[in-house]
């Protein structure tokens, strides 16, 4: 790759992923900016409000789930939810993203690989749970969609560690394995011109 080309390919993984956030709170800025109520207030102070409500409105939310009436109501919303076939989807796929996103990934066990056919190797999270025969219950995520995948049980001695962290093993599902570091691999690799001499000694058949 040329240098230019290099050089452009590293301003866009830098900048790209800012433009994105920039343009995802611009949207946010502007929904809230259209609340019926938001719009009477002058800008941007009434976005302000609606951001100090929204947090209060949380936190509220979440010091009820700490109580016996707040975890009836979530089981009650979860009931409730899972009984219709699309929001159910919708519910349960949101719910875990951003369970997923706040809680981090203390809660998440080590790596490891497992090689689902031969040849092929796949990342695989241990829930730390096993079955009543033995084998340890694994996590599969989807790329790069990890909120999906495979609960699958699987012998201990199929399990191979990866020696690499979570957040290592996490940033390659969710980049489809495009930010995969280049460790490198030595491979022994013979000079053409060095090959060429060997053999010039040859005489071609005719």
């Amino acid at each position: 790759m040329s240098s230019w080309r290099r050089d452009a390919a590293s301003g866009l993984v830098i900048l790209v992923p800012i433009l994105v956030i920039l343009i995802v709170l611009n949207w946010l800025y502007s929904r809230m900016a259209d609340l019926p109520v938001v719009r009477t207030l002058p800008q941007p102070y009434g976005v302000l409000v609606a951001l100090v409500v929204f947090v209060m409105l949380v936190l509220s939310v979440g010091y009820l789930m700490r109580t016996t009436a707040g975890r009836l109501v979530e089981r009650g919303l979860d009931s409730a939810m899972n009984r219709v076939p699309l929001i159910r989807i919708l519910y349960n796929a949101s719910k875990l993203a951003v369970e997923t996103a706040l809680t981090g990934t203390e809660d998440l066990q080590k790596p490891v690989r497992l090689e689902t056919w031969p040849g092929i190797r796949m990342t695989a999270f241990k829930t730390g749970q096993t079955t009543n025969d033995g084998r340890e219950v694994l996590f599969m995520p989807t790329a790069p969609n990890i909120t999906t995948g495979f609960v699958i049980e699987v012998e201990p001695d199929r399990i191979e560690a990866t020696g690499e962290s979570v957040e290592e093993a996490l940033t390659r599902i969710l980049s489809a394995g495009f930010a995969e570091d280049d460790h490198g691999i030595d491979i022994a690799v013979e000079d053409v011109a060095e090959a060429a001499g060997d053999g010039g000694d040859e005489t071609p058949p005719d």
